[in-house]
């Protein structure tokens, strides 16, 4: 799910409309109507506050009037809950880290867009920065990462594959798995 802490005028025209499908799938998801994603990691922030549906419906109003300014027209009626609603928490290291994600995908797609995002980015409107949660408010958050990372259990380990079998491709080529790990996520059909 694509549902960024930054505030929605940095993004381009495919991840606004991609933030809007998504926010709205997220919706469907925390009222109930549909079974899958109920474990996705994006709604644990707003599973965490009292009231999760009134949170995104606020999220989805203002990234509609986001998109009413550039000359789009989000179907409001599909907003569940309008209105105030309670503020989510957000460290300044996610959003350095989603700024970081962002200007990668802009890159390849909107330079121009690129060049005009600052290199510390506002939050979302209703996604207020929190000290809580871990680093002071527009402080690097380089320390943290690293003390994170060092506490992560390590990933248990893999087996090479030297010889590794055959692997067929979308041409018809084949190719073995040279590389240390096997990085594929499914099974190519043979």
């Amino acid at each position: 799910m694509r549902i960024w802490s930054l505030h929605p005028r940095y993004l381009d025209r495919q991840g606004l409309l991609a933030c809007w499908r998504e926010t709205l799938l997220a919706q469907a998801v925390l009222a109930g109507r549909t079974r899958g994603y109920t474990r996705h990691p994006q709604l644990a922030r707003f599973r965490e506050i009292s009231d999760p549906l009134r949170a995104l419906g606020r999220y989805l109003s203002l990234l509609a009037d986001e998109a009413q300014d550039r000359g789009y027209r989000f179907d409001r009626t599909r907003i569940d809950h309008v209105g105030d609603a309670p503020t989510l928490h957000v460290t300044s290291g996610q959003l350095a880290l989603e700024r970081e994600h962002l200007a990668a995908k802009l890159s390849a797609r909107d330079p121009a867009r690129l060049a005009q995002l600052p290199a510390v980015a506002e939050p979302h409107p209703p996604v207020l920065r929190d000290s809580r949660w871990g680093g002071a408010l527009g402080t690097p958050f380089t320390s943290h990462a690293a003390e994170l990372k060092a506490k992560r259990p390590p990933e248990p380990t893999r087996r090479r594959q030297s010889d590794g079998p055959v692997h067929r491709f979308r041409g018809g080529a084949a190719s073995r798995l040279d590389t240390p790990y096997l990085l594929l996520s499914k099974q190519i059909p043979r």
